[in-house]
């Protein structure tokens, strides 16, 4: 049986971001789990916290579920699944084959994009929030190169109350998106079966920041061109192809 995949979406996506890559990939028997992070495509549980590292437990759950099926797995991430992947694989590399990530990596020197700096401050989240209008987003993330019908669903989970809160406390609790001071130091951590894979042109984590964590780390890195922030349903095949090369490798 071929390695089980755990698939962990990003903000302010949900699952069906991985629609394109998943129909790319043609993973067929293999065995998949494509959760929503909790809180994003319905209420948050009672009492949990939307922090990291409450995240980041949960995603270490969602992995020890796959392994006690299957053996160890490969963990995929975009964006803050992509951080949350990378978390999983620190605190549990027991678990892990390998794992790959997209467009987002824990860098102790990256400071957050402009929006993760308005989400990180108290009030002025509040309001952009407040004011962000589902119909707007889904016209943004389309004209990003996100799928528009997939842009249409992510929008309409706007919607959502505890979806806002949920990304509003999550991004404070990495203070916008800083991990130098905790995160980035157990990089040493990580298995060495990882790779970077990156939409050349994506607005909110640079290619430079991928660059320079593959030259520090010697990571591969996969650069995706004519692909913004979210290649992975902009440029599916490509993305799927990089993914199976890694794979091949292992």
């Amino acid at each position: 049986m071929s390695t089980a995949k755990l698939f962990l979406h990003g903000v302010p996506d949900s699952p069906a971001i991985w629609r394109p890559l998943l129909a790319a990939l043609g993973l067929g028997d293999t065995p998949v789990a494509v959760p929503a992070l909790p809180g994003f495509t319905a209420p948050l549980p009672a009492g949990f916290p939307a922090t990291k590292e409450a995240y980041a437990d949960w995603a270490v759950g969602e992995a020890e579920t796959l392994f006690a099926a299957h053996g160890p797995i490969d963990i995929i991430g975009h964006d803050w699944g992509a951080l949350i992947a990378q978390r999983v694989a620190m605190l549990r590399p027991d678990l892990i084959r390998s794992w790959a990530i997209l467009n987002a990596v824990v860098d102790p020197d990256y400071r957050g994009h402009r929006v993760a700096r308005i989400w990180n401050t108290p009030i002025l989240g509040e309001l952009f929030m407040a004011l962000s209008k589902p119909s707007k987003l889904a016209e943004g993330l389309a004209a990003q190169g996100m799928p528009a019908d997939i842009a249409a669903e992510e929008a309409e989970q706007w919607r959502m109350r505890d979806k806002r809160r949920a990304i509003l406390k999550l991004y404070r609790s990495a203070k916008g998106l800083s991990f130098a001071h905790d995160w980035a130091r157990d990089l040493e951590k990580l298995p060495v079966q990882g790779a970077l894979i990156w939409g050349a042109g994506d607005p909110y984590v640079p290619l430079s920041v991928a660059q320079r964590y593959a030259a520090n780390t010697g990571t591969p890195l996969t650069v995706i061109d004519r692909a913004g922030h979210w290649a992975i349903a902009e440029r599916p095949a490509e993305v799927a192809a990089a993914l199976d090369r890694f794979w091949s490798t292992l």
